[in-house]
C-alpha cells in the first residue's frame, strides 16, 4: 500500500495579501477566504421561466405516413 500523504499545514504566502500563515495547500488565507465569500454571498431568489416547447426539427417522411 503507498505511504498516505502528509497534509500537515505549513507556512505559505497568501496569494491575495501576501500575509504568512499555515496552509496544507497555496492559497488564500482564511481572512482572505472569509472576505470573498462574502464579496460574493448572494440571497436565493425564484427565476420565472417560459415552459418548454420543444421544436420540431425533423418532418415525417411519406414512409412513415403510409397508411396499410
Amino acid at each position: 500500500m503507498a505511504d498516505a500523504l502528509d497534509l500537515t499545514p505549513i507556512d505559505f504566502d497568501c496569494l491575495r495579501c501576501g500575509a504568512v500563515s499555515p496552509m496544507r495547500f497555496r492559497g488564500l488565507c482564511g481572512d482572505c477566504r472569509e472576505q470573498v465569500k462574502e464579496g460574493l454571498r448572494r440571497d436565493a431568489r425564484e427565476i420565472e421561466v417560459a415552459e418548454y416547447v420543444p421544436k420540431m426539427n425533423v418532418t415525417p417522411n411519406a414512409v412513415a405516413l403510409k397508411d396499410d
